[in-house]
């Protein structure tokens, strides 16, 4: 989601004073080893995903926040109502870059300051992930973990910008935040690696480069993508793009266009690229509700051309269920769409209700019901024929 309204989250956690943290640095490792290890790395098979051994449609939610959550209780509250749910995959940011280093007891992930880089592998940093992995793994939820932020929540690649220099363009290609980039990807899968929690490895949080030829894009997705592989062949690997850039039924609308120098189809025949993504926010991009329906078909479409699974990704309406239940609907019948997680999961915590966006859909809600339970037993249904 391109704004995730930053100081209403930092408001809302109070950084709170009371909570459990796990100390020690290798706890991500030690994670690894603790349960599930007997559960299978999800993977794909055709136009579908794998998970535990069963290629079937999937639901699941976003949840940028949790990783910066400091209690535990509160994060195992979370991963039992999604398995209680049904939903199996759980897409969280797996950053929080900053340009200086917080004074206020803030979780922060990577500090990038001045030419220079810090990976925070204490109780405020990556042990609060490794806490999330931890809890996956225990409630058999599965992470889409995304490594940095096209947009300024959290650092993202304005933090880079700021320590090494270069602009949202230059990002893709400059050296020293490139270099900076790789070493903490490598970090974290260091940590997790192995883990049957792990969905999958996701580049960036809706990368565009306006103006740039799609070459720009690609070859930063070829390179880094090869890179992810290197260090854990496999595991799989996705953008996390929003899918524009398409020719297969296009209606000549922005999103399809090549405007944010993105080629969702050319992007998807990469080797090391497992499976497309998308996102659907039809009054962000000035088109009405149904046309989301088309937007999906037409990824389907270029999935099953591509040979590759899709996964709408994120999918949010102000309307909720009167919009979300048909594209729901058109992704659970399109061929080639193999998953949906909607933007986003909201739950009651032990500091208030998580953040709320305009599209959060908050546990034990009437939309809940309809958008979540009644979602899972459409799945369920589908999946028995």
């Amino acid at each position: 989601m391109r704004r995730a309204l930053l100081a209403k989250f930092l408001l809302w956690t109070g950084f709170v004073a009371s909570y459990a943290v796990e100390t020690g640095e290798s706890m991500g490792r030690r994670a690894v080893q603790d349960v599930h290890q007997k559960a299978s790395i999800p993977s794909r098979d055709g136009l579908r995903f794998v998970i535990d051994g069963q290629a079937e449609y999937f639901a699941g939610s976003n949840s940028y926040w949790i990783p910066f959550l400091k209690s535990n209780s509160d994060v195992d509250l979370v991963m039992s109502h999604l398995k209680q749910s049904g939903l199996k995959v759980l897409r969280v940011w797996g950053f929080n870059d900053v340009n200086e280093v917080p004074t206020d007891g803030r979780v922060w992930f990577h500090h990038i300051s001045n030419g220079k880089s810090t990976i925070n592998v204490g109780a405020d940093g990556l042990q609060r992930l490794d806490y999330v992995v931890k809890s996956a793994e225990a409630h058999d939820v599965k992470l889409i973990v995304n490594f940095v932020n096209n947009w300024d929540d959290y650092g993202g690649i304005a933090a880079y910008n700021a320590a090494f220099g270069g602009n949202s363009t230059s990002w893709y290609t400059h050296g020293a935040s490139q270099k900076s980039y790789r070493e903490y990807i490598k970090a974290v899968i260091s940590r997790y690696k192995g883990s049957s929690a792990i969905f999958a490895w996701e580049l960036a949080n809706e990368p565009r480069c306006r103006g740039c030829d799609t070459s720009v894009i690609y070859n930063w997705v070829k390179s880094t993508s090869a890179f992810i592989k290197s260090l854990e062949p496999a595991r799989m690997v996705c953008i996390g793009d929003e899918g524009m850039g398409l020719t297969t039924q296009s209606d000549g609308t922005y999103p399809f266009t090549y405007y944010e120098g993105v080629d969702f189809e050319k992007n998807l025949k990469i080797p090391t690229i497992d499976f497309g993504t998308l996102h659907l926010y039809p009054g962000s991009w000035n088109e009405q509700d149904p046309w989301g329906n088309l937007w999906i078909e037409a990824h389907g479409a270029a999935c099953v051309k591509a040979g590759k699974p899709c996964l709408l990704e994120e999918y949010g309406s102000l309307a909720h269920a009167s919009s979300e239940v048909p594209w729901q609907q058109t992704a659970l019948k399109t061929n080639g769409i193999a998953g949906d997680t909607f933007w986003q999961y909201g739950d009651n915590l032990s500091s208030g209700p998580s953040p709320d966006d305009g599209y959060t859909i908050y546990h034990g809600t009437a939309n809940y019901t309809i958008l979540v339970t009644d979602h899972v037993k459409s799945i369920k249904k589908a999946n028995r024929h």
